[in-house]
């Protein structure tokens, strides 16, 4: 006949015709669902009565709403809480019952035979592999569980039972993983300097993660063209300039593992210098040109590409009539920043 066990202390009491009275006395940590048998039609002059308890698996969720009245809770701790492969992982039972029995590791949420990786007995010291058993998994008397070199295929919950006093379980999950190398994407190939933005993105994105950033191998500056995110997985760079090109890159960072990207550079459009002199001359004139005294080509216009700072200075026009053998100049301060500088710009000479 089915019978339930409550957890509290408490008595009962079979009798049948053919025997005489039994009582049995339990004290239990959980609720058990037992059952009562009995032998007597096979062995008429012998009362076999035997008493079956299955406990259901407890995890760690349950147990947070629940504690044992008499006894500390039942708990597992992984040292460490995170591991990369090829390290080794324990899980560290706490609060056993003092009067164990044995206790069995399981893998999975539930005690199930099949995922059996190691058993212990107390008395005996006796140590016995399941089929789940991988020859990597010890089992401590103290219920310890130690993995050497894990790997990814270790990633899973695992179930501790204890008998015969609480026969309480308890899962535990932990995780190992590896990130990927980082890589640096951009919405922006081709900016126009001082004039559009580039939004830098460290991917993958994935859970628990750190991301860290340097340009040219060093630390970002403090500039208000910079900006991060809450998370710092993307870097903005507000009117991007020559001086922006980097190179950058996004460092990775959880627990166990880290990783750093290739470097990458940018290309921003540089601003170009064109110069054109005009002089009214018959005949025409001939231009020549002096960049800060130094004669440049004799052509009417100066065309300067990648303009840099350096290309600051005095730019003068000559204009020469060879039928009066009279010339004019002109001088203009052109000054290289990063502001932004006209695409061309115009010398008249009268």
């Amino acid at each position: 006949m089915p019978l339930t066990l409550t957890p509290r202390r408490h008595t009962h009491t079979h009798t049948d015709k053919d025997t005489r009275a039994h009582s049995h006395t339990h004290h239990e940590w959980g609720i058990r669902t037992c059952s009562v048998s009995r032998a007597a039609a096979f062995f008429p002059n012998t009362l076999l009565q035997t008493l079956i308890c299955l406990l259901p698996s407890l995890l760690v969720s349950l147990l947070t709403f629940w504690n044992p009245p008499t006894t500390a809770q039942l708990t597992v701790e992984s040292v460490p809480p995170n591991a990369a492969e090829g390290k080794d992982v324990l899980l560290r039972v706490h609060n056993l019952p003092g009067d164990l029995l044995g206790c069995n590791w399981f893998r999975g949420e539930t005690a199930n035979t099949s995922h059996q990786i190691l058993s212990y007995v107390v008395d005996t010291q006796v140590t016995t592999p399941g089929p789940a058993h991988s020859g990597r998994e010890t089992i401590y008397p103290n219920g310890s569980l130690l993995f050497q070199r894990v790997t990814l295929n270790d990633t899973g919950n695992y179930t501790l039972q204890i008998k015969p006093v609480a026969s309480d379980t308890q899962s535990r999950r932990f995780t190992f993983f590896e990130l990927p190398k980082p890589i640096i994407t951009s919405n922006n190939s081709d900016p126009l300097e001082n004039a559009d933005p580039v939004v830098l993105t460290c991917e993958p994105q994935t859970q628990s993660t750190s991301y860290l950033w340097s340009v040219n191998r060093k630390s970002l500056p403090v500039s208000a063209r910079l900006q991060l995110s809450l998370d710092n997985r993307t870097l903005t760079i507000h009117r991007v300039t020559r001086n922006d090109t980097g190179p950058y890159e996004c460092g990775t960072q959880n627990p166990v593992s880290a990783g750093r990207s290739d470097p990458f550079t940018l290309n921003p459009k540089s601003t170009l210098l064109r110069l054109s002199c005009h002089a009214a001359s018959n005949p025409p004139a001939r231009y020549s040109w002096l960049i800060n005294g130094r004669p440049q080509t004799s052509t009417q216009e100066l065309f300067i590409p990648n303009v840099t700072v350096n290309d600051s200075g005095a730019y003068t026009c000559v204009a020469s009539n060879s039928g009066t053998r009279l010339s004019k100049t002109t001088v203009k301060t052109i000054t290289v920043s990063g502001k932004w500088i006209p695409g061309a710009s115009a010398l008249m000479l009268w």
